[in-house]
């Protein structure tokens, strides 16, 4: 495939890391591109996939607290976000 004349770009199975994703996407933006990429993020409802969509977001907040605003311990990731991920009522301690 050459990057350069890309239109669209699908993401079909998202990454828990959110950095990763952006440079898929980022790969049809290569130098010599003129046109616009449309991309589409498709995920089913009820999937692990949206689940991973959900937790894509908080990490971007954490991020965000962190990098943007400096504030380390207002924002993180918890023990239920992994549960809920995870599709589980408990971890084992």
């Amino acid at each position: 495939m050459n990057l350069t004349e890309a239109d669209y770009c699908f993401v079909c199975d998202p990454w828990w890391n959110p950095a990763a994703e952006a440079q898929a996407v980022d790969r049809a933006h290569r130098i010599g591109q003129t046109r616009p990429v449309t991309v589409y993020r498709l995920v089913s409802a009820g999937t692990i996939e949206e689940k991973v969509i959900a937790l894509q977001d908080r990490k971007r907040e954490l991020f965000t607290a962190v990098v943007d605003e400096g504030d380390l311990f207002g924002a993180g990731i918890s023990e239920s976000d992994i549960r809920e991920l995870l599709g589980e009522g408990t971890l084992p301690t």
